[in-house]
């Protein structure tokens, strides 16, 4: 298993062998791939105050509406998506929650 660290967020990028990622404790908005993949999943490790999103976008600026593939919600939880994002996949966690995303 390969660990890739992200300093900016302290977290890291797991992978699994099979062609899945995971992005692991995830508390601020975060790009987590910046060329096209798919959202697998994402787990709600820690319940939030209010709903997060996945964006269709390579990076952290320049989210928007129109770009918003799933909304993530805040209770504790597994929520599967499997789907496409052309651009790269950055995440907004629910507000106060910690969240992990899987990817390919």
């Amino acid at each position: 298993m390969a660990i890739t660290s992200n300093p900016t967020v302290q977290n890291g990028a797991v992978s699994t062998g099979t062609g899945t990622h995971s992005f692991l404790n995830i508390t601020a908005t975060t790009a987590i791939k910046s060329t096209s993949g798919r959202v697998v999943a994402v787990n709600v490790i820690v319940a939030g105050s209010a709903a997060g999103a996945v964006f269709d976008h390579p990076t952290t600026s320049g989210i928007a509406n129109s770009n918003c593939v799933a909304v993530v919600p805040e209770a504790i939880g597994t929520y599967f998506f499997n789907f496409p994002c052309s651009t790269g996949i950055t995440v907004v966690p629910p507000t106060g929650a910690t969240i992990s995303v899987s990817f390919n």
